[in-house]
């Protein structure tokens, strides 16, 4: 799960998401989240914990939290690098931000979009539809905060990449709690579809013989 690409991707969002979080754009935040690859690690994560592999556990795991670290690392110095070019500055983060001030500002509603996500994502996996949304969707709850942590890192606004940790921190619990809870009960589902199933064929199989051997009883005798 861990690859070059991964990193490079979950990299790129991280950035992009850093620069829409000082400019204040929601469009940027929406073109990080597209590229965010981490719903892969996640649903591995929440399959494995079904399953109880620990193999899969510990390398989902991995993929999150070097990759996350790994991005946030790079934002803050690709945050460093262009205030000394002079295209961003502290004064952009400590000014008013009404678009994606909610980011490092956690509340109730983090737990129920995280929940949603996760929902959304493990359906989607085991119906095999719109995968593709399903990931930008997980990815609006966990890239832009995880960029916020680094962006006011960067600019020592340890208040701000404190509230942004502990949204992404929500975020993942709640997407991979939501997304174990869904497969439970899914699998709960298909035992009980399949329970009723087997029970109908013994049924049939025994009604099947006496059938036939009515069917080939020998005529009685004329006399």
């Amino acid at each position: 799960m861990l690859t070059g690409t991964y990193l490079v991707l979950i990299t790129v969002a991280t950035m992009i998401a850093g620069i829409g979080v000082l400019l204040d754009q929601p469009i940027l935040i929406v073109g990080a989240i597209v590229v965010g690859p981490e719903f892969g690690p996640l649903a591995a994560l929440c399959v494995a914990l079904l399953r109880r592999q620990p193999h899969v556990i510990g390398r989902s795991v991995q993929a999150l939290v070097v990759g996350f670290l790994a991005a946030m690392l790079v934002t803050v110095l690709s945050t460093w690098a262009l205030t000394a070019a002079g295209l961003v500055s502290r004064d952009m983060l400590l000014a008013d931000r009404p678009l994606t001030d909610f980011i490092w500002r956690p509340d109730a509603l983090s737990w129920v979009v995280g929940v949603l996500a996760g929902i959304a994502g493990m359906l989607s996996l085991t119906s095999k539809k719109s995968g593709s949304l399903v990931g930008v969707l997980i990815s609006v709850t966990t890239v832009p905060a995880a960029a916020n942590v680094a962006v006011a890192g960067a600019y020592g606004v340890w208040t701000e990449a404190a509230g942004s940790a502990l949204q992404l921190v929500i975020n993942l619990a709640a997407i991979v709690l939501a997304g174990l809870l869904t497969l439970v009960v899914q699998r709960s589902w298909w035992r009980r579809v399949e329970r009723r199933s087997t029970r109908g064929v013994p049924r049939q199989r025994a009604d099947r013989p006496a059938r036939v051997s009515a069917s080939r009883r020998p005529p009685r005798d004329a006399g």
